[in-house]
């Protein structure tokens, strides 16, 4: 039997953050005590994704906010297929809405707080998860 991929719940809160695509890197997020965070720019938008204490007061428009994240145990190879499939499907099932990133060694699943304890309910069923 193959042993169940674990999922790490992290302790911290965090922010979903929408800026102009041309707005600058924003400095407050790369602090060296920053221990997850994310920056995507495309042509329509730059998107940070940071705990919540980390956001400046001053950051109060196209935030959505208190998320919880998931972090998938990895390294997981690039040839593996239907990871993220796993994750999100049973969540679709249960109506719980998802944010997911994803890097070179892991994935990032982000819940509302609000259906924190429905989604590790969920999970729990096909991931061990536990606190981070």
């Amino acid at each position: 039997m193959t042993p169940r991929r674990v999922l790490t719940l992290l302790p911290q809160r965090f922010a979903i953050c929408r800026f102009a695509p041309d707005t600058p890197l924003p400095v407050w997020v790369l602090h060296s005590s920053a221990s997850v965070w994310s920056i995507t720019r495309t042509p329509t938008e730059l998107s940070v994704v940071c705990p919540e204490d980390d956001l400046p007061p001053a950051v109060d428009r196209d935030v959505e906010r208190p998320w919880s994240a998931f972090a998938l145990d990895g390294p997981i190879p690039f040839g593996v297929t239907g990871v993220v499939a796993s994750l999100t499907a049973p969540l679709a099932e249960a109506g719980v809405p998802v944010f997911v990133l994803s890097t070179y060694d892991t994935d990032l699943l982000l819940v509302r707080a609000e259906h924190e304890s429905r989604a590790r309910e969920v999970l729990a069923a096909r991931f061990e998860v536990r606190e981070g």
